[in-house]
């Protein structure tokens, strides 16, 4: 019986695409399943232990309170299975998660938020995330020694666990190890420094990306190129995982889960985060190749959670990972040295760019305010000189619109062929 394990690196300035699938044995594989197992159980020690606290005083537990309540007093068995550092790291994962709870608590209470937030939940069984620091993993035969806790040792007789390291790693860059259980797989995410690498850029010139679902990102410069990065096949992915998984679900209870859905689920994950990293890598690309330093990114938040478009568009718009390429982008540019701007985009699509119409936020729009232009069809706006233009490259214009004066960007150099012609 084999184990896969797929290699995934994880960068601090950005998340590395690679990845290197090797086969575990049956041992192997029984040691990941039981630490992660093991590390579900800490985790919901450390909640039991917080939520109690938070009950009786209105406080929660700091990292080093866990750590002093669960290993050196109690010497808690499920803390035990670690290794010291191992187990600190879940605790402090438990001690974050109340933090965070107070911060939104706080931010209910003063109405930033309209939904009160709720105190961190039980694991339900199942299996939980496991992370070593670089300091615990040593590199001997070419292979990564992972320590295992005293009481492991104890009781099946090993103290460690061997993985390889990636060819292409430096085994001293290397600051965290993180295994991950999901969908019947194991991944290993390695954490590592990214030197950040200073391109040949000019500030001035931006590209302002405006996204969809057939087009899933629509990218305009104020040096004259435009491109668009067609959504369709992504959407058609999510359509065959859709109908999978409803022909697999016929008749089952809402919680049924299978071998075959989790397999099914994977490789929908897969294909997500494959599509997620070779759009960001085009937007970059072509913003090193023509020197632009600004990338401006049209997002309006809480837009998935507020869709109203009927069952099936909602479906297509909100499985679409927009959020997460917006985060990968921002990730590559700050590690070449772009600037990356996130505005608001509200009647970026309704006003005209070529006759300089008002843009108003959204609920500030003025009594009577009316666009010069019209969207005729689907993806042809006409502007009020008659002028036919893609509907999405006007919104590109206007969302850079948005931001110009602030960031003294210059949007003369988005001609009528930039609007017309994409490639």
């Amino acid at each position: 019986m084999f184990c896969c394990i797929i290699l995934q690196q994880r960068g601090l300035l950005m998340f590395g695409c690679q990845q290197n699938v090797i086969l575990a044995d049956s041992d192997v594989q029984a040691i990941l399943e039981y630490l992660c197992s093991e590390a579900a159980k800490l985790s919901n020690c450390g909640t039991y232990y917080g939520r109690q606290l938070y009950f009786k005083t209105g406080k929660i537990p700091s990292r080093a309170q866990l750590h002093k309540v669960l290993g050196t007093e109690n010497r808690n068995r499920h803390y035990q299975a670690f290794y010291s550092d191992t187990a600190q790291q879940i605790l402090t994962g438990v001690a974050e998660s109340f933090k965070s709870f107070m911060g939104l608590l706080r931010a209910f209470k003063s109405g930033v938020i309209t939904e009160r937030p709720k105190l961190p939940k039980y694991r339900q069984g199942g299996r939980a995330l496991v992370t070593f620091t670089g300091r615990s993993v040593k590199l001997k035969d070419g292979m990564l020694r992972f320590p295992l806790g005293s009481k492991v040792k104890a009781w099946f007789g090993l103290d460690a666990f061997f993985l390889p390291i990636p060819s292409n790693l430096d085994f001293k860059s290397i600051r965290e190890y993180r295994i991950l259980p999901r969908n019947g797989c194991f991944y290993l995410e390695l954490v590592y420094k990214v030197n950040q690498i200073q391109a040949d850029i000019d500030p001035t010139k931006c590209l302002m990306i405006d996204h969809g679902v057939d087009n899933w990102l629509t990218c305009v410069s104020n040096v004259g190129t435009s491109f668009i990065v067609d959504g369709r096949h992504l959407k058609s992915l999510n359509q065959g995982y859709n109908k999978r998984v409803a022909f697999l679900m016929k008749g089952k209870a809402n919680e049924f889960w299978s071998k075959r859905l989790a397999c099914l689920t994977e490789k929908r994950n897969r294909q997500m985060r494959d599509a997620v990293n070779k759009a960001a890598r085009k937007v970059i690309n072509h913003s090193l190749k023509n020197r632009i330093g600004t990338i401006v990114f049209g997002w309006n938040k809480g837009q998935k959670k507020s869709a109203n478009m009927g069952n099936t568009t909602n479906q297509k718009f909100v499985q679409i990972p927009t959020g997460r390429l917006k985060d990968r982008i921002a990730q590559l540019c700050e590690q070449y040295g772009l600037k990356f701007v996130e505005t608001e985009e509200s009647y970026s699509s309704k006003a005209s760019f070529v006759d300089n119409d008002s843009l108003p936020t959204f609920g500030e729009k003025p009594e009577g305010w009316l666009p010069t232009g019209k969207r005729v069809k689907r993806g042809l706006y006409r502007t009020a000189q008659g002028w036919l233009i893609n509907a999405d490259c006007n919104g590109c214009g206007n969302i850079g619109r948005k931001v110009a004066i602030m960031l003294g960007l210059d949007l003369s150099g988005i001609g009528r062929g930039a609007l017309v012609r994409l490639v």
